[in-house]
């Protein structure tokens, strides 16, 4: 699965956390920035799209077009002063509790995330309290053209699981973190394991899902919407809203993405029929979904 190599026709539910999606038309695997650099020097004309852990996706049935680079072999931490340098791919569950064993204090929140280091600096992602925008210093990231930039903290404009990288046609290699070192490993040890077995007691994690699916909207939050809707176990084929976190829709086994699309817009329909709330989804959705 050489970086360098481009695979033809590759199923895409291989790489993403909800198990679904249609095939790649080309598949990259690069696995340093220079084979990153390559592919895209190569990709000149075709149509990008960049994953990173896939946890945060549903891609159609379809399939997607064009070129996938999919950057989960991009890995690497090293430590200068109070800066953690990450390579997106890095796993933000490793990286947690990696951080909490070496002193460093500022990403026990992180600990139950199921994506990567480039996935949390462009979906400004956030758990217990705490998110992206508290530690992200900035990104190194390449354009689809191949140039190198530096974004700062102020480029990205942090909002609630937004970031300006979301718009951006460019892929995320690097990430800086400012985290507080020098703290007692055992206390942060400690309270990252609390933060994982917390997450672990009110989230579903034994069936494939994209973790939560839709935006809590101000004052409330959407699994507590979609729950006093009724939605708790509801199944349209083998696409399920989980019983134990109404904001969780889990794939049974063999689920496709139009049914998780379709349950998606039921929810939706639903929450505003009743609440007059309408759910923006914090999952992306990538390919053709107008069925």
């Amino acid at each position: 699965m050489g970086g360098m190599n481009w695979q033809v026709g590759v199923p895409l539910s291989n790489f993403t956390s909800w198990r679904v999606g249609g095939k790649a038309e080309f598949l990259a695997l690069p696995r340093s920035v220079a084979e990153l650099q390559a592919v895209l020097e190569r990709s000149q004309g075709l149509p990008l799209t960049f994953l990173g852990a896939g946890s945060n996706l549903l891609i159609s049935d379809r399939g997607i077009p064009g070129l996938v680079i999919c950057t989960k072999y991009l890995r690497g931490v090293r430590f200068e002063e109070n800066r953690v340098y990450v390579a997106a791919g890095e796993p933000l569950p490793k990286l947690a509790w990696q951080l909490a064993k070496r002193g460093w204090g500022g990403l026990e929140w992180a600990v139950g995330i199921p994506g990567t280091a480039g996935g949390m600096a462009v979906m400004n992602a956030g758990a217990q309290g705490g998110c992206a925008a508290d530690c992200v210093v900035g990104v190194e990231v390449y354009t689809a053209a191949g140039e190198r930039q530096w974004l700062d903290k102020a480029d990205l404009q942090y909002s609630y699981r937004h970031s300006q990288l979301q718009g951006r046609n460019a892929i995320v290699t690097e990430v800086v973190l400012q985290l507080q070192p020098g703290q007692d490993p055992a206390f942060l040890v400690e309270r990252t394991r609390q933060n994982y077995e917390h997450r672990h007691r009110t989230q579903p994690y034994h069936l494939p899902s994209c973790g939560s699916v839709f935006r809590n909207p101000p004052d409330y939050a959407a699994g507590w919407l979609i729950d006093r809707c009724g939605f708790k176990g509801y199944q349209l084929g083998q696409a399920q809203v989980s019983e134990l976190h109404a904001n969780f829709i889990l794939n049974l086994g063999g689920a496709r993405a139009r049914e998780i699309y379709e349950l998606m817009e039921t929810i939706k329909l639903k929450v505003w029929e009743q609440w007059a709330i309408l759910l923006q989804p914090e999952v992306k959705l990538i390919g053709d979904f107008s069925y």
